[in-house]
């Protein structure tokens, strides 16, 4: 007779806990989807919702403030997704607000993300139609970084054959890097170039020492210093 006492107690007792837990988990999933508090209704159209599911997060300042009610497709290239918010956020959700979907992080689950608008425009109403922002998919990331590595690889190896065929001395280039005669020729140029300018300015020096040009020079010299100030 105690043993079946003993029994039942503990029966009694997990039935408890277990209804305690189904109580709990009950409030935990009713709060995170808004089921116990006000709530007012906002809906946006996208061409696309890039896996966005119903009873995803709706978030506004990095804060969850409500889920997706329903998604609905109304034509081929647009999307109805329609969110229930808690009422506490309304105030400072514009009629200019914009919805665009993210990720919760990296490869996370889709969420909407609500911009607050700007002050110029009244609150948005139940049931009313905010923007959308185009949102920027993983894969045309992937796409766009796939062209861009392709076209340096490209680049990478024009660079490399250009520079072989300078080594080799093949093209105009080449042969102006590896042609020794020519850099010869070049080098002889320049050191008769300077040799010309030096002669030239030594001309310059004795001509301003001569009778016959000293006017024309000190008339020069005058200007040049009348028109520095």
């Amino acid at each position: 007779m105690q043993k079946q006492s003993i029994n039942k107690i503990k029966l009694g007792i997990f039935v408890a806990i277990g209804i305690a837990l189904f109580l709990a988990g009950i409030y935990y999933i009713g709060e995170t989807k808004k089921l116990f508090s006000t709530t007012f209704r906002i809906s946006a159209m996208f061409k696309d919702v890039n896996g966005l599911q119903v009873g995803n997060n709706v978030r506004f300042a990095g804060i969850n403030v409500g889920t997706i009610e329903a998604i609905e497709i109304i034509t081929d290239s647009t999307v109805k997704v329609d969110m229930i918010l808690d009422v506490k956020t309304q105030k400072f959700i514009k009629k200019d607000a914009k919805a665009i979907i993210g990720s919760d992080g990296l490869m996370g689950n889709k969420i909407m993300n609500v911009s607050p608008g700007t002050t110029a425009f009244a609150m948005v109403e139940n049931n009313d139609m905010i923007g959308t922002t185009i949102p920027i998919s993983l894969d045309d990331m992937l796409l766009k970084l796939k062209n861009t590595t392709d076209n340096a690889a490209l680049i990478t190896d024009d660079l490399a054959a250009i520079m072989g065929n300078i080594r080799s001395g093949k093209g105009t280039i080449g042969k102006l890097f590896m042609d020794t005669v020519f850099a010869d020729n070049l080098d002889k140029t320049i050191i008769n170039v300077k040799q010309g300018t030096k002669g030239f300015k030594q001309n310059m020096d004795a001509a301003k020492g001569s009778f016959l040009l000293r006017g024309f020079f000190n008339k020069k010299d005058k200007k040049t210093k009348k028109d520095k100030k």
